[in-house]
């Protein structure tokens, strides 16, 4: 696997070099591009490079040596096969937008597929024989896919259909945020964390014992 090095050097009192931040970056491939890319932003934003990639403003002025290290960085989780599309690119901006349109698509497509990406969602639902990380595998990809597309995905929006989502084995846990109201402040994590425990329950009392099964206020805060 590529890796780029990068030296955090933190002085203290005796002027003594404290730590060392190595990045292992990830290759490109054709089908892992959504992932790739949310790690190479992360990367590049803790090397406070990514502004050469995404500037903050119109008018943000981008230094020259951050610029080259964005695109080093960029270079670093390619294949070789790929260098010879982006190598007429001088800066990194102009390199991540050109393997963006190459994996994602133009506008147009780009807009067809952020259609077909919010259906898929609004029309996933969960197999009475589907684990709950098995099903937010699938969530969580499709979610991370249209973000990458540049789609502004609200976490109440996922809690909401990922509740709605759920076989009728776990109807008591998704109505049970609804009655509390707390629907908009939840996260995705507290829901699939919530709804895991569910299942184990069900695993250790039988499917058939609600009794057991529901669970209170208290449970849930």
């Amino acid at each position: 696997m590529p890796k780029y090095q990068s030296r955090e050097e933190m002085t203290g009192n005796n002027g003594e070099k404290d730590g060392q931040i190595t990045f292992h970056y990830s290759m490109l491939s054709r089908n892992n591009y959504a992932a790739w890319a949310i790690k190479m932003r992360v990367f590049m934003q803790a090397q406070e490079v990514w502004d050469a990639v995404e500037p903050r403003t119109s008018n943000t002025v981008v230094e020259a040596r951050k610029d080259k290290m964005a695109l080093a960085a960029i270079y670093q989780g390619i294949p070789e096969d790929l260098l010879l599309s982006i190598a007429e690119k001088k800066i990194a901006k102009e390199a991540w937008e050109a393997l963006k349109t190459m994996f994602m698509g133009a506008d147009r497509v780009r807009t067809a597929r952020i259609q077909t990406l919010k259906a898929e969602f609004e029309s996933l639902n969960m197999k009475e024989s589907e684990g709950v990380d098995e099903f937010a595998v699938k969530v969580s990809n499709i979610v991370s896919t249209m973000r990458t597309l540049g789609v502004t995905v609200e976490e109440s929006y996922v809690v909401k259909n990922l509740l709605r989502a759920v076989p009728s084995k776990f109807l008591q846990i998704a109505s049970t945020p609804e009655q509390f109201g707390d629907l908009d402040t939840m996260t995705v994590e507290e829901v699939i964390g919530r709804l895991k425990a569910h299942e184990e329950r069900m695993k250790g009392h039988g499917d058939s014992d609600d009794r057991k099964l529901l669970l209170t206020h208290q449970e849930w805060s």
